[in-house]
């Protein structure tokens, strides 16, 4: 599995402004399959779970807030090199040292409402992944992911 799937959310200021089609239209042109997508909400806890590795930095408190502040987007994405290729896609965490193009840089008002979340690594993506995904929902094209 390693390097076939990655996991991203648009977050809840993309999803408010109505970017959703946008992205998701970026990723595809891309060469991504979405294999798992659902539009949910990220409970006070639930955001807290997820970024428990940020947990005792100054910008914890404020993104579990952030997080948890309207509806998103969440999806495994699914190609070769998948975890780097996103990267490269969604550009620099802060919105005004993204490339060109980049979801990030078209998208994202400030380093935290950045617009989406990717993967760093593909054990963060498996775990990510199955956080918010049971196996049932997910529609993989490579037969060996199952």
């Amino acid at each position: 599995m390693a390097g076939c799937i990655t996991f991203t959310m648009i977050k809840p200021i993309a999803v408010k402004k109505g970017k959703t089609g946008f992205i998701i239209s970026m990723i595809m042109e891309k060469g991504f399959k979405i294999v798992a997508l659902k539009l949910t909400y990220l409970s006070k806890e639930d955001a807290e779970k997820f970024y428990a590795v940020h947990k005792g930095r100054p910008f914890y408190e404020s993104l579990v807030k952030f997080m948890s502040s309207g509806p998103i987007i969440a999806a495994i994405l699914e190609k070769d090199n998948a975890v780097e290729d996103y990267r490269k896609l969604i550009g620099n965490t802060d919105p005004s040292k993204a490339e060109e193009g980049t979801i990030r840089k078209l998208f994202a008002e400030s380093i935290q409402a950045n617009a989406v979340h990717g993967s760093d690594s593909d054990e963060n993506a498996e775990w990510e992944s199955n956080f918010f995904f049971p196996l049932r929902e997910r529609f993989y094209s490579k037969k060996d992911l199952i």
